[in-house]
């Protein structure tokens, strides 16, 4: 039994499970941990039972629970190499000086060094700083109770910290979690490396691809022979010109690293598409420039002339609720 559940769906957040009999991967973690749990089981899907979380790319509507969760789980994260590093910066944000501030700081720094007191204490606190990170005890031998003591404390401060391990992987070569194979594909986005995914398990196919601005071949190509596909529907062109958005936004959104409309999913879903799923989920529909049926009726239009669809379903995810799993 293969199944897919779509957590959420959406710019406040986005998460899906695709489980095998064996195998369950949480792709991206953009609701709290609670929340995420809440949902999954809500879904009938155990968060213990996940095995690992994989990231498309480090926007905060895809990562923002994702520290919280793997560290409850103690499960592996998957990221390309540049994603993880953006994300590392994203979580570790570094404060600028202004040219005042360092002035401040350099001459409080004067200071301390001129009082004879505070040189002492300074001597006095680095010696206690050198003792503990030797992690040595009074007989000089190395404490390593002190020293996993020290490495639990550096964890719980560093808001990186990943316990469960991270796992790089390249878009273009394929993976497997447990015994659902994977293959990462390239996606036009305004990320650092973003990917969209195929898993493949006990021979079914789910293709996910959202937060893209075009279709490229090699994305259609991936997208071939999948039984479920979910692909994205962010916004209608008009509702997005004449929305509340301020215009780089809209820009930004309409660009080619920005978010597939109406239009464009269907225009693929027309002339790409091979008409081989038996659920196309709609997904990453904006609540300011979209409506669900505005969605529906674009797709279904592009559907109408793939015959081979008319017994099976068109979904629609949404930000507020999961979706009703997909068992195949």
């Amino acid at each position: 039994m293969v199944r897919m559940t779509v957590l959420a769906s959406g710019s406040k957040g986005n998460s899906t499970v695709v489980s095998s009999s064996r195998t369950r991967i949480l792709v991206d973690a953009g609701l709290s941990c609670r929340e995420l749990f809440k949902r999954m089981l809500a879904a009938g899907e155990d968060p213990r039972t996940l095995d690992a979380i994989l990231v498309t790319h480090e926007h905060q509507d895809h990562v923002q629970g994702l520290a919280v969760t793997a560290r409850k789980l103690g499960i592996p994260v998957y990221f390309t190499e540049p994603t993880h590093r953006a994300w590392v910066r994203w979580m570790t944000p570094r404060k600028r000086l202004t040219y005042a501030d360092w002035l401040a700081q350099r001459k409080q720094q004067a200071e301390a060094a001129a009082s004879s007191e505070a040189a002492l204490n300074i001597e006095i606190e680095e010696k206690e700083a050198f003792e503990e990170e030797q992690a040595i005890d009074l007989n000089g031998v190395a404490d390593p109770m002190s020293a996993a003591s020290k490495m639990e404390a550096r964890r719980e401060t560093d808001p990186c910290a990943l316990p469960g391990g991270v796992e790089y992987f390249s878009a273009g070569q394929g993976f497997s979690v447990g015994d659902i194979a994977v293959t990462p594909f390239t996606i036009p986005h305004d990320a650092a490396d973003p990917v969209g995914f195929v898993f493949e398990a006990e021979g079914i196919r789910i293709g996910l691809a959202t937060d893209l601005g075009y279709m490229p071949a090699n994305a259609a190509m991936r997208l071939r022979r999948c039984d479920v596909l979910m692909l994205e529907s962010n916004h209608d062109l008009d509702m997005l010109r004449d929305g509340p958005y301020p215009w780089s936004v809209k820009q930004r959104v309409m660009s080619r690293v920005g978010h597939l409309s109406n239009h464009a999913a269907a225009e693929f879903l027309e002339e790409s598409y091979d008409g081989q799923a038996a659920y196309v989920v709609l997904a990453h529909i904006s609540e300011s420039n979209n409506l669900p049926e505005l969605a529906r009726i674009s797709a279904e239009r592009a559907l109408r002339d793939h015959m081979s669809l008319l017994a099976n379903k068109l979904l629609l995810a949404t930000q507020e609720a999961p979706l009703e799993s997909i068992v195949l």
